[in-house]
């Protein structure tokens, strides 16, 4: 039973400057709500309410956004603002959310390793805080069904353009069932020519406390960083991985493109603004 979550939130976002200068980009909004919020509420929908974030330099915005704000609330309730105060309190009241610093940014695996004390020795789910999942069910919640089967580490995949592989890390596996793959290897990042397949780790894991040895014996691979997908590559050769090509969409708010397709998107299901917003998408194409 997997009853604790990861969501490593400590990276800079440089591809965001000037805009990440002063605010973690894992709080740049989609629409009107924070992309780490999409993120807590998967895995609070999935059931899982014991939240642990990694958070580095600069983050406080994201401590502060999970927190109360007993200023605001009594602001809201004195102009009778039900609606937008019940909303608020929802917030801090969705799961027990725990921070703990990455003093060094060291990479992903670094950061997973940060997260040690506070799973101790139990299965847990890692979700990153600057990807959205959307699906019929929560895609970490897919992820546990699997795990809850076969009881060994499982990764969210999907495919590719061949062409975008050196972006990810990839896997190397064995179909299983339709969606299901036995991993065999994972390459962080290849090149198009050497990458083994075109399914790629897509931000959700769901792993053994096992990772936390192989991570301790892991150095610096891509990027000169800790990487969590070595630690993977050095685990699976010990014992069963698995891969799901889960149900939904992925959508990654790491670059200023899929940032900007991504708030078009949430912001054609939202009632109040789609019918508008779909006119004057359809008239901006037309002018052009």
């Amino acid at each position: 039973m997997i009853r604790k979550a990861v969501i490593p939130a400590a990276g800079f976002g440089t591809r965001f400057l000037p805009a990440t200068k002063s605010q973690p980009k894992e709080m740049l909004p989609i629409v009107d709500t924070p992309t780490i919020q999409y993120v807590v509420q998967e895995a609070v929908a999935a059931g899982i309410r014991d939240i642990l974030m990694v958070i580095g330099k600069g983050k406080r915005a994201i401590e502060e956004h999970f927190d109360r704000s007993f200023e605001l609330e009594a602001e809201l309730s004195a102009k009778g603002k039900t609606a937008e105060l019940q909303a608020i309190r929802r917030i801090s009241e969705m799961a027990n959310i725990h921070f703990v610093w990455q003093k060094e940014l060291k990479g992903l695996g670094d950061a997973v390793l940060c997260a040690r004390d506070h799973v101790g020795n139990e299965p847990f789910a890692v979700l990153l805080g600057d990807t959205v999942m959307d699906g019929p069910r929560p895609v970490i919640r897919q992820l546990m069904d699997v795990f809850d089967r076969y009881q060994e580490s499982v990764v969210a995949v999907e495919a590719v353009e061949r062409a975008k592989v050196s972006r990810y890390g990839v896997i190397k596996g064995r179909r299983v069932n339709n969606g299901l793959y036995l991993v065999e290897d994972f390459v962080e990042k290849p090149a198009p020519a050497e990458a083994p397949s075109n399914l790629v780790i897509a931000s959700r894991y769901v792993l053994t406390p096992d990772i936390f040895t192989f991570l301790d014996k892991t150095g610096r691979g891509k990027n000169n960083e800790i990487q969590l997908t070595d630690a993977m590559r050095a685990m699976v050769k010990a014992r069963a991985m698995y891969a799901l090509r889960f149900e939904g969409a992925r959508y990654d708010i790491g670059n200023k493109l899929d940032f900007i397709k991504t708030n078009l998107v949430f912001g054609l299901r939202q009632p109040d603004i789609a019918r508008d917003l779909r006119a004057f998408v359809r008239g901006l194409a037309r002018s052009r």
